[in-house]
């Protein structure tokens, strides 16, 4: 169990407020999302710049009207999440449950049934913070999450309260190994927001995502195949306003021999599809390729394609 110190006192008031704020019906949530969207596209432009030079160099067939029609809808989306995440203070798991769909559990049941914790490897799509919420009131499993504490100790506080209080459970990114170890008996999805980028100096795998030399974490890489857990991926997507189905992809079986990294590629290649079905729906002012892949491995890179190109 996490401990953390305790709230100051001057903060209860913004906590009041905030809680009060997700009391607020979805109607009048959606007007607040409404007005933010034209605060952050319209008025100050938030990160504009990023979130159009990442959508050119990840879409480069894609004309220019096309995206300056992607550029609104994603600041649509991402003021939604803003407010739905707010929301998720207060909100109670019958209308989560109907707010969420998971259409096909069996891919991730038939190894829980069976006794095996099973690592679920998301991103950050349509509504990614209503997703481990979502699964903890639709499964009979425990949903547990792999997060980065925040600084502050008053949203790291709020956060933990948001996203565990309908029965979710989490735990730091630096106590990863030791939670696999201390419950590797427990049955349970075990959820990674695998699409962050790395430090520099921890990027161990590069591959071509979205027409750009991409860093990715390989934890899911190395967890999965010490401990012989399955893995799988979810996608999100928006059904309409408020609503999201969750869908479930295997990607490793937890038993086969797979070559390194190759878990992380076929996570990569998953994503990359889901996003081009619904691009408007992923966290682009976020600087996903703020690192440049090292001469060397470039290099050798190459070298292995050539090899295989001759088998």
């Amino acid at each position: 169990m996490m401990m953390h110190k305790p709230l100051e006192k001057r903060y209860y008031p913004f906590w009041w407020l905030l809680t009060g704020f997700s009391r607020l019906p979805f109607p009048v949530l959606y007007l607040f999302s409404d007005f933010l969207f034209l605060l952050l596209y319209r008025v100050f432009g938030y990160r504009k710049k990023v979130v159009r030079q990442n959508l050119e160099r990840s879409f480069p067939e894609k004309t220019t009207a096309e995206i300056n029609a992607l550029l609104p809808a994603f600041y649509r989306n991402l003021c939604d999440v803003i407010v739905e995440t707010l929301k998720l203070a207060t909100i109670d798991a019958e209308t989560l449950k109907k707010r969420t769909r998971f259409p096909d559990p069996e891919v991730a049941f038939k190894h829980l049934e069976a006794g095996s914790p099973v690592i679920v490897l998301g991103s950050h799509l349509a509504n990614w913070e209503w997703a481990l919420s979502g699964a903890a009131v639709h499964f009979p499993f425990p949903a547990d999450g792999v997060y980065k504490p925040l600084s502050s100790n008053f949203f790291e506080r709020f956060m933990q309260h948001t996203r565990t209080r309908l029965g979710a459970h989490l735990f730091p990114m630096k106590d990863t190994l030791r939670d696999f170890i201390r419950r590797q008996k427990i049955p349970r999805l075990i959820s990674l927001l695998s699409d962050q980028t790395p430090p520099k100096s921890e990027i161990q795998y590069w591959t071509t995502f979205l027409n750009q030399d991409t860093g990715f974490y390989v934890g899911a890489d190395k967890l999965a195949t010490s401990f012989h857990y399955p893995v799988i991926f979810v996608g999100a997507k928006r059904i309409k306003r408020g609503h999201y189905e969750y869908g479930f992809e295997a990607i490793y079986d937890g038993k086969s021999t797979v070559t390194e990294f190759e878990i992380t590629e076929r996570y990569a290649q998953i994503l990359e599809r889901w996003i081009r079905e619904n691009p408007a729906d992923y966290l682009w002012s976020h600087r996903r390729w703020k690192h440049k892949k090292p001469d060397q491995v470039q290099k050798t890179a190459s070298v292995i394609g050539m090899k295989k190109g001759r088998g």
